[in-house]
């Protein structure tokens, strides 16, 4: 880009951009504002289509449960009563209603709808949606990871956001424990001079290991403590400090861990960072013993919705306001939904279910305001346009900009397509 055309961008955006204390960052990056990025939500353990984005208000009342369909702001479009903020807000997103996949366990289920293969497949360990973004749209030279991954609240999954695989340790994410506190030890010297002495040091003691050394652990720890450092270093670190953001930004988020975690993503996203995930755990409501009239999993999923309704709201509002909604894709989704019927399994809530299920895309240039494919009656079935989580991430991809039919070569040589080729159809009615 040259002088003159960096300038014209510098100067269109700035009115928008100084108010976000950014500027000096974005106008450092103005020849890649265009750049898609993403901020997935990954609701851990299942959210029920019926009672977020699929309401049944016809069906029997052991079918549409213990929350009302209300109106959203785009006419013909219902949703659960639990996101009335979010229905406000529905001509920027799509709900896909026809998701539907095979697999009903909590572990093999994330595995799948991170990665898009079969956990075991080929005895190979694949990378994660984030670390192929990391790969694909991310920069080598920018000094933050290229994938963060942050704790939403709720209970932690023992591999929450499922690592690079084969890619190797450089498209690592870095994960965020609690977003209230941001990144712990970051700033923990007292000056510059001080941490570049002692990372000399360090390295001077460990070079002569690593030249007569060449394993792949020796490799990867090397690359990790030089990642560590460039971001130690790097004044776009301040995206992780939630005290910079004044309370007119942060309130409205909720002020509760997820809603952090929304904020964080957003000024991660601002500064450059091309994929975040934001992880809430405790969406598993099989009941609990509770009575689904009465507490048990509605008062579960009553309590996580909440949160999230304010969040996102907050999050639309924010991107738009910073003119980054359209080069940001949201998703909003789990590893598969809840059975139909409430109580078949003695719970009081609703079961693991795998055969018809929601996800919900917002903003990255999408064409919002629609429902994606359709279930049944009852919501045990998809009836029109089934989506497969090949034909998700393949819209995913192409939505980052990223080729899905392309293939990365194991360490051993074994080429593996992005996206397994599955009779691979993207949701051509999403893309503009």
């Amino acid at each position: 880009m040259n002088r003159r055309d960096f300038f014209i961008r510098t100067l269109a955006g700035s009115a928008a951009i100084s108010a976000s204390g950014w500027l000096g960052t974005l106008a450092a990056r103005a020849g890649g504002m265009q750049r898609k990025s993403c901020i997935l939500l990954y609701m851990a353990g299942g959210p029920s289509h019926i009672d977020t984005f699929d309401p049944k208000p016809d069906a029997a009342e052991n079918i549409r449960g213990g929350f009302r369909a209300i109106q959203t702001a785009v006419p013909g479009i219902q949703v659960s009563e639990l996101f009335p903020r979010l229905g406000e807000r529905m001509r920027h997103a799509a709900i896909i209603r026809g998701m539907s996949t095979g697999e009903g366990e909590h572990g093999r289920a994330q595995y799948l709808t991170h990665t898009g293969y079969q956990r075991g497949a080929g005895g190979i360990l694949h990378p994660s949606l984030g670390c192929i973004a990391a790969a694909e749209i991310g920069r080598s030279d920018f000094p933050l990871p290229n994938f963060v991954g942050i704790y939403g609240g709720g209970p932690p999954n023992p591999d929450p956001f499922h690592g690079p695989g084969f890619l190797g340790p450089r498209h690592q994410p870095l994960i965020v424990r609690n977003p209230t506190r941001g990144v712990e030890n970051l700033n923990a010297l007292e000056s510059a001079a001080v941490f570049d002495n002692r990372y000399s040091l360090l390295e001077e003691m460990q070079r002569s290991f690593h030249g007569t050394h060449q394993a792949p652990a020796v490799q990867g720890q090397t690359t990790t403590v030089e990642r560590t450092a460039q971001l130690m270093r790097a004044r776009q670190a301040r995206a992780f400090d939630l005290s910079q953001e004044p309370d007119r930004v942060r309130a409205p988020y909720g002020r509760t861990q997820l809603g952090d975690a929304c904020l964080m993503a957003r000024r991660l996203i601002e500064v450059g960072v091309p994929f975040v995930e934001v992880q809430q755990g405790g969406w598993d409501t099989h009941g609990f013993g509770g009575n689904p009239q009465n507490g048990g999993a509605f008062k579960v999923t009553r309590d996580l919705a909440a949160p999230n309704d304010f969040a996102m709201a907050a999050l639309i509002d924010d991107l738009h306001a910073r003119g980054l909604l359209d080069q940001t894709l949201v998703i909003w989704m789990g590893e598969f939904g809840r059975t139909p019927i409430v109580g078949r399994q003695g719970y009081g809530g609703r079961d693991h279910y795998p055969h018809a299920w929601s996800t919900l895309m917002i903003g990255g240039g999408i064409r919002g305001g629609q429902v994606i494919s359709r279930t049944d009656a009852t919501g045990a079935t998809v009836a029109e346009r089934p989506v497969s989580i090949y034909d998700f991430l393949a819209t995913v991809c192409r939505i980052l900009g990223i080729d899905y039919t392309k293939n990365n070569d194991t360490p051993g040589g074994r080429p593996v397509r992005i996206v397994d080729n599955r009779n691979v159809r993207p949701i051509e009615e999403l893309l503009r």
